[in-house]
């Protein structure tokens, strides 16, 4: 189970307020089967598609933090 934290929900619309797009989705696809892993202190970080999620995974919970955009390297 994917839960959005109450900052991941309004990063929404703090993102399209700056024209940039993504569906919840597009998140949960990039956490699901994201193209890089890594770690960013103590949470989880997945890639794919110029979208960069912030996580934490607790038993079977993937609770996501924050997500951006980020240029395709």
């Amino acid at each position: 189970m994917i839960y959005f934290t109450k900052y991941a929900e309004n990063k929404f619309d703090i993102l399209n307020k700056h024209k940039v797009y993504f569906t919840r989705e597009q998140i949960e696809d990039a956490v699901k089967s994201p193209d890089k892993n890594g770690k960013k202190n103590k949470y989880l970080t997945a890639l794919k598609d110029g979208i960069k999620v912030i996580y934490q995974k607790e038993n079977e919970i993937i609770k996501v933090i924050t997500f951006y955009p980020v240029k395709n390297v």
